[in-house]
Parts: C-alpha cells; sequence; structure tokens
C-alpha cells in the first residue's frame, strides 16, 4: 500500500513540475542593450514575446512596448567577439598555465536590432540574446515580421 502510494505522488509531480515549469517560461529572456526605450535601463533583462501579428517585450509581468509585426522596417543582427582577459588574470593567480589557456579563448555576444515606425512614432532598440536563442528569435522575427534580418557587420557606417 505504501508503495502505491509512493508512485501515485511520484507520478503526479512528473506531471505536474514540467508543466509549471513550461508555462513560467514562455518567451525568450533578453538583455536590453540601448535604444528609444526611455523607462528601461541598459543591461536591464527583459522578456520577448513573438506573436501572431505583433512583438512584445515585457519586464517583471508588465508590458513594455508592443510593436505591430507591419510596422517593423528592420531587423539586423551581430556579434561581439572579445577575449577573456579579466577571467584569464583571476585564474593565473591560482594556476599559470589554465589562465594562460583562459586567456586565448573568445565569448560571443550575440545581439539583434529592431527598429519601427508606426504613423510618427518611430524608435529601435538593441538587445543582448542568449547564445541558445539567438537562432530561433532572428526565425521568429523574420516568420512574424516578413522581412529578412541583415547582418551589421556587412552594412557600412559613414560618420
Amino acid at each position: 500500500m505504501k508503495g502505491l502510494l509512493h508512485s501515485i505522488l511520484a507520478g503526479i509531480l512528473c506531471v505536474i513540475v514540467p508543466v509549471t515549469a513550461f508555462a513560467s517560461e514562455s518567451g525568450y529572456g533578453v538583455v536590453y542593450d540601448g535604444g528609444s526605450l526611455s523607462n528601461v535601463k541598459t543591461g536591464s533583462k527583459i522578456r520577448l514575446f513573438l506573436e501572431g501579428d505583433k512583438v512584445r517585450f515585457a519586464q517583471g509581468g508588465q508590458d513594455l512596448i508592443s510593436i505591430s509585426a507591419a510596422s517593423i522596417t528592420e531587423i539586423s543582427y551581430g556579434q561581439d567577439v572579445h577575449r577573456r582577459v579579466g577571467a584569464a588574470i583571476g585564474v593565473a593567480v591560482v594556476s599559470l598555465g589554465i589562465g594562460a589557456l583562459l586567456a586565448l579563448s573568445k565569448s560571443k555576444k550575440h545581439y539583434v536590432g529592431l527598429t519601427w515606425a508606426e504613423g510618427d512614432k518611430k524608435g529601435g532598440f538593441a538587445m543582448q540574446c542568449d547564445k541558445n536563442d539567438y537562432r530561433g528569435i532572428l526565425a521568429g522575427l523574420e516568420g512574424v515580421t516578413g522581412k529578412k534580418a541583415v547582418d551589421s557587420s556587412a552594412m557600412t557606417v559613414k560618420n
């Protein structure tokens, strides 16, 4: 009887725990890197939601902005590659060999930019995406808007 009760409880937990975990993690977690959202600080974690005809951003359960997919004028993407010098120095204090190897490694940050124009209201911003979500976010934005993302490293900017 006790074993049957444990099996039933284990089965219920196996169903409830994954469902609650997935329910709370809808959308994509991104980091705001700057732009025209005046009420959001650079470096703030926000959530991106791709919905049928709009792209919505929220922070702490509150909507920040909802952009009509038709009003998005450009999607850009790029990467920032840098060496891990600071981490290498910290590790070198303990182990010189591992610190030297760490100095040779690189890290990449993935960025996606959006610009939009709804009547007289124009705006844009950049967001840093997780390396596991980067391609999914780009594909989702391209699918919702019908626009092809542009590689920002291929763009030439003249001052």
